[in-house]
């Protein structure tokens, strides 16, 4: 892998025709399947770019740079140097940061940018959600009497439920939290979906849950979650994630190949 330092692009020598270069901002399942489809086409040459916040992220099969620009300057100088054509955002529904950041970069340089991704889950019959604009809202919806609370809102954000120390967390997430930001009455499960709906009803049985607590984050994966506290009767707190109407949304992998021809 390459460090945040080394470019993977092969810039060539000047007058040679040269491949459409791409910069995928990448770290979901979505990415992972758009890389197998570029890594088909000998016209693009492509860069996926990963946070870092995993300490084994999955092999992606395209050059991968780890680690982070420095800001929307930081992306902008880097766009520039590696004579970048398109961008498209495909990172997790609330790394709100970099795709802001690429929002930025991409409008003082007039590349075009797109999203592709997932879309968010929308409440079905029988679902008992409780909706929250953020991570504060979704810790307020938990004030009252003392409940098995099931985190599944990855490491991040999880000093937000301090607020509520009444309640006896489960929290699942692929990394291991900062200590000082866990509520008091916490257990860390450390997993890394897909998830199965049976398994997830059995592990909510077991646990003893009384009420889910998760990101709208879409797409299938971890979605049997929902598809567990519905049929258990459980109550959600389910956490919107952010919009940004100003970027293109691509719907499908067809679509993103589109964008890239």
């Amino acid at each position: 892998m390459k460090s945040a330092t080394t470019s993977p692009l092969d810039l060539g020598c000047a007058g040679e025709a040269r491949p459409l270069r791409v910069l995928v901002l990448g770290g979901t399942s979505e990415a992972r399947a758009l890389a197998a489809r570029i890594a088909q086409r000998p016209t693009i040459q492509a860069v996926m770019s990963l946070a870092g916040r995993t300490s084994a992220p999955l092999d992606v099969g395209l050059p991968t740079r780890i680690g982070g620009f420095g800001g929307a300057d930081g992306l902008a100088r880097y766009l520039a140097q590696t004579k970048i054509d398109r961008v498209i955002d495909a990172t997790h529904p609330f790394a709100s940061r970099i795709s802001a950041n690429a929002r930025s970069a991409c409008a003082a340089l007039s590349i075009p940018l797109a999203s592709f991704g997932r879309e968010p889950w929308r409440a079905q019959e029988g679902d008992r959600w409780i909706e929250a604009g953020d991570l504060g809202e979704a810790a307020a919806a938990l004030a009252g009497a003392p409940k098995r609370v099931f985190l599944t809102i990855g490491r991040l954000g999880v000093g937000a439920f301090r607020a509520q120390p009444q309640h006896e967390y489960l929290i699942r997430t692929i990394e291991p939290p900062e200590l000082a930001e866990l509520p008091p009455r916490s257990a860390l499960l450390f997993s890394r979906g897909p998830f199965a709906k049976d398994d997830e009803i059995a592990l909510m049985r077991e646990q003893r849950v009384e009420l889910v607590v998760t990101k709208n984050s879409g797409g299938p994966s971890t979605y049997a979650k929902m598809e567990a506290a519905r049929e258990l009767g459980l109550e959600a707190v389910v956490i919107s994630p952010p919009a940004y109407p100003e970027v293109s949304r691509l719907g499908d992998l067809d679509a993103a190949m589109a964008f890239l021809s």
